[in-house]
């Protein structure tokens, strides 16, 4: 249940018991500037205080309705979406509710409270084929998958709204969150290293890794200026999943030898993979002040995680 607080700005956050949410929670709570109020199915698995938690589901336009009308937030960042890319093309129905019909009544409900509309989409939205890689803001998307298909008709809704609004793309988050059970390239690196399992690992996809705390401190830096517009939020390194895992295993001093080099040829999934993707972000970096952190410096920080989560 929403209690009306003091007179800071207010942000609602959409998808916040989520890696990127819950990242995005902590840093605006930590941040003190804005009321904070958070967003999801079922009960709040974040672990901060300082902030509300609403529950909501975002597929529901009645409800969506109430709750936006009720909180009318200043701005509102979405980062609720369906993202398992395999999932997406075997359940398109769940996949576009969940990224198309739940972002069409967010921003329904958000022109009328005049929000700020903070996007967050994906590297899927290009095909990775067009050697236009690593991409601009304004490069020309075309998905090959139904999870990159659904994203880019969320963008378009956005950037057809009555809004202002701002779409932040990202690509390959990685982190660590409360009571969340999905891996990441780094865990799955290292703990299957430290069992002696042998492991493919592509060397054709090229990424620009993100640290799910420079994510969020992307969107935090957008809302923070009121910033509009189209930004790419990311790592700043494009780099093969082949590199990660070697990197990985080298600040971890594991066996290196186990990691084979292979190419997408060798596995059949669902959905396909755009092979070169990865970001320019330097209108990130030179309009809001964002610069991310190395993979390196992210595999330090994962680490840390790792240790305080098993303490």
């Amino acid at each position: 249940m929403y209690t009306q607080m003091k007179t800071k700005p207010k942000v609602l956050v959409t998808g916040s018991n989520g890696l990127l949410g819950q990242k995005l929670v902590q840093q605006l709570v930590d941040l003190d500037e804005f009321e904070v109020i958070a967003t999801g199915r079922g009960k709040c698995r974040i672990e901060n205080t300082g902030f509300q938690y609403v529950e909501l589901n975002i597929e529901g336009e009645k409800q969506v309705d109430e709750v936006i009308g009720l909180i009318s937030p200043d701005i509102l960042i979405h980062g609720a979406a369906m993202t398992h890319v395999d999932e997406c093309e075997l359940n398109q129905e769940a996949c576009f509710k969940a990224n198309v019909v739940a972002t069409q009544n967010l921003i329904s409900a958000s022109e009328k409270a005049d929000s700020l509309f903070v996007f967050v989409s994906t590297d899927f939205i290009f095909s990775g084929l067009d050697g236009k890689d690593p991409y601009l803001e304004d490069s020309t998307p075309h998905p090959v998958n139904y999870y990159g298909e659904t994203k880019l008709e969320a963008e378009n809704l956005v950037k057809e709204s009555a809004l202002k609004w701002a779409i932040v793309r990202t690509g390959l988050v990685y982190g660590m969150a409360q009571d969340l059970t999905r891996s990441n390239i780094i865990l799955w690196v290292k703990s299957s290293l430290e069992q002696g399992k042998e492991i493919q690992v592509v060397d054709d996809q090229v990424r620009t890794p993100t640290l799910a705390e420079d994510l969020a401190a992307g969107c935090v830096l957008i809302a923070q200026k009121k910033a509009t517009g189209v930004f790419n939020i990311s790592g700043g390194e494009l780099l093969t999943p082949f590199q990660m895992a070697i990197q990985t295993a080298d600040y971890f001093g594991l066996d290196k030898s186990l990691i084979k080099r292979t190419d997408s040829s060798r596995f059949t999934q669902p959905a396909k993979r755009p092979l070169k993707t990865g970001f320019i972000i330097d209108k990130a970096r030179k309009q809001l002040g964002y610069e991310p952190k190395t993979f390196q410096a992210g595999i330090g920080i994962l680490a840390k995680q790792i240790i305080l989560a098993s303490s």
